[in-house]
Formats: structure tokens, C-alpha cells, sequence
């Protein structure tokens, strides 16, 4: 995990909270993976209009935060999979309020 130092983070925590998540496909993948392990395959077809190129990416910034670990077994085909790491877990009260929040603003907006 390449972590930064203190005087690379932003001063707001918000900010910083931002920087790691902020990106549509990332709060997606962090969503998917809550459950448990997930195959890159398994992903991209829940997550559904990204790329291959860009779902890659972001999979590997969010490893190079510290939110997932990615296991490659000496298979063929390979198999690759994702879970994430206790610090992403812990993004799980941030998601459950982002879920009642949206939740909340579909049932106002139906209404």
C-alpha cells in the first residue's frame, strides 16, 4: 500500500475522504465488494457500463489506497479477485448513508 504522508493529504477530512472514493466507479466497486470476494468478471457485469480499461484503473488505485487486496492464483485461465481490506470495510457507515440518503430522495421525488 503506497500511503501518503501526512503533508500530501488534503487539510479537510472530507477532502481527503473524497480523494479516495470520489470517483462514481470506485463507490460502486466499494458497494459490490461489501458483501464479500468478487471476481473481476463478476464486477464488471454488476457494475455495468465501464470499461475493462477503466474498471481496471480504478480497481488498482483503490489497491494503492489500502481499500482492496487482489489475489491472483496460478491458474489457467487466471483468476483474479478482489475483497476488501479492514480499511475498506470501514467505508460501510459512508455507503449506508449515501443509501438512505438516495433512498430517502427517490421516495420525495416519486412522490
Amino acid at each position: 500500500m503506497s500511503e501518503r504522508t501526512a503533508t500530501q493529504l488534503p487539510a479537510c477530512p472530507v477532502e481527503t475522504t473524497l480523494s479516495l472514493i470520489s470517483d462514481k466507479w470506485k463507490v460502486l466497486i466499494l458497494r459490490d465488494l461489501l458483501p464479500g470476494t468478487k471476481r473481476f468478471g463478476e464486477l464488471k457485469k454488476s457494475i455495468g457500463h465501464v470499461s475493462q480499461k477503466v474498471l481496471t484503473a480504478q480497481l488498482r488505485e483503490m489497491e494503492a489506497s489500502g481499500l482492496l487486496t487482489r489475489t491472483v492464483y496460478a491458474e489457467v485461465p487466471p483468476r483474479v479477485e478482489y475483497t476488501l481490506t479492514d480499511l475498506g470495510y470501514s467505508l460501510k457507515p459512508i455507503l449506508d448513508a449515501m443509501w438512505d440518503w438516495g433512498e430517502g430522495y427517490q421516495k420525495k421525488c416519486r412522490q
